[in-house]
């Protein structure tokens, strides 16, 4: 397992700093390249730009929380979660699209009249 990870490309980790603009001040935040790409990704979903995608959820963190201590590892987590959420809704949809076989159609088995056929998902895992 360790071998697929150490092979990653060093670039995706190499660190880069970028300034943004919250709240009319420009802040230095210094990111891995991968983080900056996942937030680049989120930014284009919603329409915006990736300043303005982080200058928004530094406002909503602010108003929820009070305070920002960490706010370079709040976009870290945040970019994991963004992925966990995007496989999750991957796998909820490429489950809801499998075509369910019946049970009691396979060949060679024998055939019951007691209990009505099990529908169950084909899956090809």
């Amino acid at each position: 397992m360790c071998e697929y990870f150490v092979k990653a490309d060093p670039i995706q980790y190499e660190q880069r700093t970028r300034t943004v603009r919250i709240r009319n001040v420009l802040t230095s935040l210094r990111l891995e390249n991968m983080v900056w790409d996942i937030l680049a990704e989120m930014a284009e979903e919603e329409g915006c730009t990736t300043n303005a995608l982080i200058s928004n959820f530094h406002d909503e963190i602010l108003a929820h929380r009070g305070e920002v201590p960490n706010f370079a590892s709040f976009l870290r987590v945040t970019s994991m979660r963004y992925l966990r959420r995007c496989v999750i809704s991957m796998e909820r949809s490429q489950s809801q699209a499998l075509p369910v076989a019946n049970v009691m159609s396979i060949p060679n088995r024998p055939q019951t009249t007691d209990t009505p056929p099990k529908q169950v998902a084909a899956v090809g895992r």
